[in-house]
């Protein structure tokens, strides 16, 4: 007799060796919580495209960065697209989903982003643009995980191939601090406290001045459904920057927070498949 529950193809990669981080321990604990409410089956990222045919919604989590097989991402994407398959998140995502041209565009539009300069400009417009620093922060527009980033001095920034890159002054900071929401309603915050430590991360109660401004990008992303991290940086005069807004598939890092904290996210991710299956 055939389940009468909407069915998801949850699309992960619990071997990628994450540094700091097990996606595979975090998928394991998401899709038990789901499972008591969707017909569900766990899958590769290359096994996507031909597999979302046979679902009623295919769900995008710890997939790895698309850098590594981003042929194949291209090719799910257009033919989800093409097909009108739901995925969550949805593909109209305008941060990190489509590449880190949003840093330009937000700074140019006045928003507090981290400085971002244009490297297929060369250096020479590069270092113009930016305030002046010590170091620069080179990275790939489509990068992900620190794959490719490059900290240089402004000598060895003339000689370097900078095509395809962003470029960001090497900035002092506090911490870094992260938000997480689902749906546009936030769920809860995360830093480290040692900048050099990306990953050894702590609770964060953010106030209302920080989720006022994490929550200007969750609106500027405009997604109606869907996983968002908004990673930020406080600088020394306590302000925060913009570092990535993150909405293809950013890591929870829910075995960090409070068992009530990670129920009222699961509860919250599970309503906004369901709102995704009633969308149509």
């Amino acid at each position: 007799m055939a389940s009468a529950r909407p069915s998801l193809l949850y699309v992960s990669d619990p071997a990628y060796p994450a540094n700091g981080r097990s996606y595979g321990d975090e998928d394991i604990r998401l899709t038990a919580r789901l499972r008591e409410y969707f017909d569900l089956a766990l899958c590769h990222p290359l096994d996507a495209r031909a597999l979302m045919g046979r679902f009623d919604a295919v769900v995008v989590r710890n997939s790895g960065p698309v850098l590594h097989y981003q042929q194949e991402y291209e090719d799910f994407r257009r033919a989800a697209l093409a097909a009108g398959v739901r995925v969550h998140n949805p593909l109209t995502g305008r941060g990190d989903m489509a590449g880190k041209q949003y840093l330009l565009d937000l700074g140019a539009a006045g928003h507090p982003v981290i400085p971002t300069a244009d490297g297929d400009l060369g250096a020479a417009a590069a270092l113009a643009a930016l305030p002046a620093a010590g170091r620069y922060v080179v990275k790939p527009r489509l990068g992900a995980d620190s794959l490719g980033l490059r900290v240089l001095d402004a000598a060895a920034l003339a000689t370097e191939p900078l095509a395809g890159c962003l470029v960001q002054p090497y900035i002092a900071l506090r911490h870094e601090v992260s938000f997480y929401y689902v749906d546009r309603e936030f769920q809860y915050a995360l830093y480290a406290p040692d900048p050099a430590r990306r990953w050894e991360l702590e609770p964060w109660a953010a106030t209302p001045e920080d989720l006022a401004f994490a929550a200007r990008f969750i609106e500027w992303n405009t997604l109606p459904f869907g996983i968002q991290r908004v990673d930020a940086c406080r600088t020394e005069d306590g302000g925060l920057l913009l570092v990535e807004l993150e909405d293809l598939n950013p890591y929870l890092s829910l075995d960090l927070v409070d068992a009530d904290t990670r129920e009222a996210f699961a509860q919250a991710f599970r309503r906004s498949v369901e709102g995704l299956l009633r969308a149509g």
